[in-house]
Formats: structure tokens, sequence, C-alpha cells
């Protein structure tokens, strides 16, 4: 009885020292976008809606988060960035679909949406060039340690990058597919 004691109080003792881990996931996203989530322009056939997004286990210290959706596939050499909002306040575990309209009315008080590489403020959902493979879509939620990235405009893309990682403590993603045939 005794070992069983022991045994017990240090399962107890040490579950409560557990890692929580960052996670990120999505109701509307799970390993492929479909029509709704998908660019409304160049003869895609979507709405361009971003979708709902929601994570939980950030690290202690955050001050803020950033999202973005990036195609690494994307024929330009560099990739694609779909969508970039940042400066989304610490509290906020959370995005509604939707939240990636140009007018940014969805999105928390103080979260700023970027310019993506169509040249639009906002979410451009996914359309790959037609005969392409599946293009990945990595979908990521950074933990930042400042409440503001403090981004000088007319930043491309790729250097809202640099400046996210510069400012991560924690990042979660999950990556979906979409092609055009």
């Amino acid at each position: 009885m005794k070992k069983l004691t022991g045994l017990l109080a240090m399962m107890i003792f040490s579950t409560g020292f557990q890692k929580q881990t960052f996670t990120l996931q999505s109701d509307d996203v799970r390993d492929r976008f479909t029509r709704p989530f998908v660019y409304d322009k160049y003869r895609c056939g979507g709405r361009n809606l971003s979708p709902e997004l929601h994570w939980s286990g950030a690290p202690a210290g955050t001050a803020s988060f950033a999202v973005s959706i990036f195609d690494p596939d994307a024929p330009t050499g560099k990739g694609w960035w779909h969508w970039l909002v940042f400066d989304i306040p610490a509290n906020v575990h959370r995005l509604p679909r939707g939240a990636g309209d140009a007018s940014g009315r969805a999105l928390p008080p103080g979260a700023i949406q970027w310019q993506n590489d169509y040249g639009e403020t906002g979410y451009g959902g996914p359309c790959p060039p037609r005969g392409d493979p599946p293009h990945r879509y990595i979908v990521t939620v950074y933990a930042l340690d400042t409440a503001r990235l403090n981004v000088p405009p007319d930043t491309p893309p790729e250097m809202l990058a640099v400046y996210l990682n510069r400012h991560t403590l924690a990042k979660a993603s999950f990556t979906a597919y979409y092609g055009r045939g």
C-alpha cells in the first residue's frame, strides 16, 4: 500500500509540471481548402473567406499574436503570402470566419492586416495555377513577446516575416492543401 501511495503522489506531482502545448486548429479547414476559402478572382471560383482559426496553450509572456497563411509551392521562387495579420491582443484566441475581409471589421481592436502577395490588404485565398499538383498552405499562429510590432509602412510581406520571427516565443501551424487540377 505504501508503494501505491508513493506512486500515486508521484503521478499527481509530475502532472502539475507538464509543459503546455501551443496548438492551432480550424473548424473550417482541416487537411484541404474548400471553395468558400478559395480566392474570388482569376477564375479561381471561391468566395475568398478567411477560415475560422482558434488556438490555445500560448507560452507565458505572450504579449500578442500574429497569423499567417503561406504557400511555399507558389511558382515565384519565394512562395506566396496569402494572409498576414498581427498585433492581435494576447487575450484573443480565435479569429472568426471572414475576419480577413479587407475592412478588418471582424478583427479584434488593434489588430493590423498587412498586404498579401496579391497586392491587397487582408486575406487572399488559394489560387494555384491550373495543372499544378496541390499546393501546401501553411497556416501559422505566432505567440509574440511584444504587443506591437511597429512595422514601417510599405514593408513587403517577406520582411514582415523577419519581424515576426524576431519576436516569436512560440508558433503553432497546420498544413492544408488545394489544387485546381
